[in-house]
């Protein structure tokens, strides 16, 4: 069964197109990567299907999720799909959270806004959410600012909002790209174990191909706003025909990634 599918998506800012006639699909259950260096129009295509663009963007294309088409769907329609049925985590926690607001009036928040939770109800929530994420003292770390916390727990914080709504969804982009290395680990564990849990379809965004191999079971490779290969993880590896691709897997083979490894799901 799909869940999100995507044909001919173009995204353009006056003559500038960042995103040219991407198209894929999302199954249910389904663990998709998208693999490209930075401009290469991968955000800017999550956000879109989020319904998220920057001001000035146009949109052309297809965005059906769960049956519902979209692209040029009201703000309605988009507030009900964002949050319940797709959650999103963003590649640096600290811009993505509110500096302002305790952390667990904004895990509370999708709750309150989607399932109606009176606030007594939804700061309770919050709390075991922040113990789901693996947060120690998770009632003390709930009531906690943004910027009293460490990278990796500010990271947690945005999963457990991502995911508090229990969307069906989750678009997670560079998730990891501004942790360290041990930090990152202990992170994609978490995303497995979540994913995992509640049988959420995934969407894993990054431009390290090994995180990517790792996390996800089809991968496409963009390139100046296009998809220049999709395949699924093993057979992109074994027989990619794009000479971009081929690249990318170069670079990983003579790096440090162990690709067969992660092809085989060990980390």
């Amino acid at each position: 069964m799909t869940l999100l599918e995507v044909r001919n998506l173009t995204v353009r800012f006056g003559d500038n197109i960042v995103v040219n006639d991407v198209s894929f699909d999302v199954g249910a259950g389904g663990r998709f990567g998208i693999i490209g260096e930075s401009g290469s129009g991968k955000t800017m295509a999550m956000l879109a299907v989020l319904g998220v663009l920057p001001i000035g963007a146009e949109v052309s294309g297809s965005i059906r999720c769960d049956g519902v088409e979209l692209v040029g769907a009201d703000e309605d329609v988009r507030r009900a799909v964002r949050g319940r049925t797709i959650g999103m985590v963003f590649q640096e926690p600290l811009t993505a959270l509110n500096p302002l607001m305790r952390v667990d009036r904004q895990i509370g928040w999708p709750l309150r806004l989607h399932h109606g939770m009176s606030r007594r109800d939804a700061d309770a929530a919050a709390v075991e959410w922040c113990a789901r994420v693996g947060l120690d003292e998770p009632e003390r770390i709930a009531r906690r600012l943004p910027h009293e916390m460490s990278g990796g727990q500010r990271q947690r914080i945005g999963l457990a909002i991502a995911l508090a709504a229990k969307p069906r969804l989750l678009i997670a982009d560079e998730p990891t790209t501004a942790l360290d290395v041990t930090v990152q680990d202990d992170i994609l564990r978490l995303l497995d174990s979540l994913v995992d849990g509640d049988g959420l379809s995934l969407i894993f965004v990054s431009h390290d191909l090994g995180v990517v191999a790792r996390m996800a079971r089809d991968i496409a490779v963009m390139r100046s706003g296009r998809i220049v290969e999709q395949r699924p993880t093993g057979e992109l590896f074994e027989r990619a025909e794009d000479p971009y691709a081929k690249a990318l897997i170069e670079s990983a083979r003579r790096g440090t990634v162990d690709l067969r490894r992660l092809l085989r799901g060990e980390s």
